[in-house]
């Protein structure tokens, strides 16, 4: 998880690479929640830099400023076969969580041999699998596909993938856990066979083993309708990534000049906004979260310019007051 942490760090796209290199909105139309969830979560990959340093002091903050769960990433897996995250056990992280009464519904985990054609791995998956189950979380979400793949990923990579994910939700089902995958815009490229990947996963995938958590920044940047998105395949969006597009820097990044860019000469396309300042309608977005199957959400930010207490802060209070209407 190392390298993919420096990749994001200097590549300036968010959960979008490892190996590069080498809730609970709701809304009617007034405004105000139609469904019991009333918790706002927090993608911790927010604060990453803050949890390197003093994950104790962190958690304290987000619980203070009102998240109610969190989502996990970066967990490593030790020699004993036993994961970590920013040097804590489970135990210990959950304790700190049940500290600061914040709970853990789902976790993203490095699941790149698993899903890479020819390799296909199961050892990490196994292993991760624990790790979410112990934490009491009912997700395991596959946050990328295998770097390396994303400028030359075809149909035939995404079928081995959706297959894999299939093998993979029978797994996590026996531990009482539903399989993940999350979105990033290279999952709505034209592929050469005009076909798109996130189509392919969606429709090679069964709903009772496999869900998907749309990250509406990257489905609204590729230029797609996330709305249209849950019409076409509703009830499989579970989970939701809540994050806002600069206003200044809008340009979709899918299409005929963008398909076949390398991902690297796009970077200076994507950049980030507080929730609730930039670009993205979520009010129309969230009044279709029904049609989606919304469980939980989570408010994320991948690189932020203010004090990230603030930024998360903002967010957070968005969230509550148009959003959720609390």
């Amino acid at each position: 998880m190392n390298n993919r942490r420096t990749f994001l760090k200097h590549a300036g796209i968010g959960m979008a690479a490892a190996y590069f290199s080498p809730s609970l909105l709701s809304c009617s139309p007034q405004g105000k929640s139609t469904m019991a969830l009333k918790e706002i979560g927090l993608q911790l990959y927010t604060l990453r830099d803050q949890l390197a340093e003093d994950v104790a002091s962190t958690l304290s903050r987000v619980a203070e400023i009102g998240y109610n769960h969190v989502e996990t990433f970066g967990a490593e897996i030790g020699e004993d076969g036993k994961a970590t995250f920013w040097g804590l056990s489970i135990p210990a992280l959950s304790a700190r969580l049940a500290e600061n009464n914040v709970k853990t519904h789902s976790g993203h985990y490095d699941l790149a041999e698993f899903l890479t054609p020819g390799n296909g791995g199961q050892e990490a998956l196994k292993a991760y699998i624990d790790t979410a189950a112990a934490l009491g979380q009912r997700y395991l979400i596959a946050p990328v596909p295998p770097i390396p793949l994303i400028d030359k990923l075809t149909a035939d990579d995404y079928h081995f993938m959706a297959n894999q994910l299939n093998i993979g939700g029978e797994l996590a089902a026996k531990a009482g856990l539903t399989i993940g995958y999350h979105n990033h815009f290279w999952e709505f490229r034209t592929l050469a066979d005009g076909s798109k990947g996130m189509d392919i996963l969606i429709e090679n995938t069964d709903n009772n083993l496999v869900a998907f958590e749309l990250d509406l920044f990257w489905s609204e940047k590729s230029g797609t309708d996330s709305v249209a998105y849950f019409e076409k395949y509703p009830g499989r969006f579970p989970l939701w990534h809540i994050k806002d597009m600069d206003k200044n820097n809008s340009t979709v990044i899918t299409g005929s000049d963008y398909d076949t860019k390398p991902f690297m000469e796009i970077t200076e396309n994507i950049t980030y906004a507080e929730v609730g300042t930039g670009s993205i309608d979520f009010k129309k977005i969230v009044a279709e979260e029904k049609t989606a199957g919304l469980q939980y959400a989570f408010v994320e930010q991948d690189f932020i310019t203010i004090d990230p207490f603030e930024s998360i802060a903002k967010s957070y209070g968005y969230v509550k007051s148009e959003l959720l209407g609390l």
